[in-house]
């Protein structure tokens, strides 16, 4: 077995952390979603979406998700008439995610919940310090595209 090197064994301990902080922001975002009746799932799929039309596949990529899990995602919220399907000229195949105007309504106000919520979680933590971050997040999920 391969002994951790001080990087190796930093890299490991930040894993640890961006796991913890992504289940306390999908909780997060689940009680900034709920008065919408949303979840932190079915919220980030109509943000992609609400982009423009997209194919399942194209929001599972987005997401960094299994197709199948936006398609149950995405199946709910068209249940609930958040999102509907249209057909895709590109491919008969895939078709297209829109918004309906209960799924921009219910965007629209957890968008506004989470900009107070930013707000005030980054008004303890300097300009900095938050560009920092964002660079090594990003940095490090570019190394793990290639």
């Amino acid at each position: 077995m391969e002994a951790l090197t001080g990087r190796g064994l930093e890299f490991s301990h930040l894993l640890v952390e961006v796991f913890r902080l992504n289940g306390l922001l999908l909780a997060a975002g689940d009680e900034l979603a709920r008065p919408a009746g949303l979840t932190s799932a079915r919220w980030q799929v109509l943000g992609v979406v609400d982009h423009g039309p997209s194919t399942v596949a194209q929001v599972a990529r987005a997401m960094g998700l299994t197709r199948q899990t936006v398609q149950q995602t995405a199946n709910s919220l068209a249940h609930d008439g958040m999102i509907t399907f249209q057909d895709n000229p590109r491919d008969r195949r895939a078709r297209l995610l829109t918004l309906t105007p209960r799924g921009t309504s219910a965007l629209r106000e957890v968008e506004r919940r989470q900009a107070a919520w930013a707000n005030q979680i980054s008004s303890r933590l300097s300009l900095s310090e938050l560009r920092a971050a964002s660079s090594t997040l990003r940095d490090l999920g570019d190394l793990l595209e290639e």
